[in-house]
């Protein structure tokens, strides 16, 4: 699966990096079919960038709570572009990045 540009003026970073953006994002598999995500959280890594994003329509092979694990990677044109993490130790430590941050924010609101 991979990120198709809806909207050519706005790269696929600028909507994940806009903290007023609550609109799904939208992707395509590889039949162009059009699958609606809800953004859980950004998170670098190893200089790197990710983005959590949970389906909202259902996804073959993904349960209602789960959520999926992409890079931020750019295409020839230097475009950016979600390209779903396949090495599941990488996103292992991205998820457990994640949790680390909700438990930090957690602690700064107690």
């Amino acid at each position: 699966m991979e990120e198709k540009n809806i909207n050519e003026e706005l790269d696929i970073l600028d909507i994940l990096l806009d903290e007023n953006n609550d609109e799904p994002i939208s992707l395509f598999d590889e039949d162009d079919k059009e699958i609606k995500f809800e953004q859980v959280a950004v998170i670098p890594h190893n200089e790197k960038i990710y983005a959590i994003l949970k389906p909202i329509d259902e996804l073959e092979g993904v349960a209602d709570d789960e959520a999926i694990v992409f890079l931020v990677d750019e295409d020839e044109e230097g475009n950016s572009i979600l390209v779903i993490e396949k090495d599941e130790e990488v996103a292992t430590l991205v998820f457990d990045k994640y949790y680390q941050l909700l438990d930090e924010a957690e602690d700064k609101n107690k």
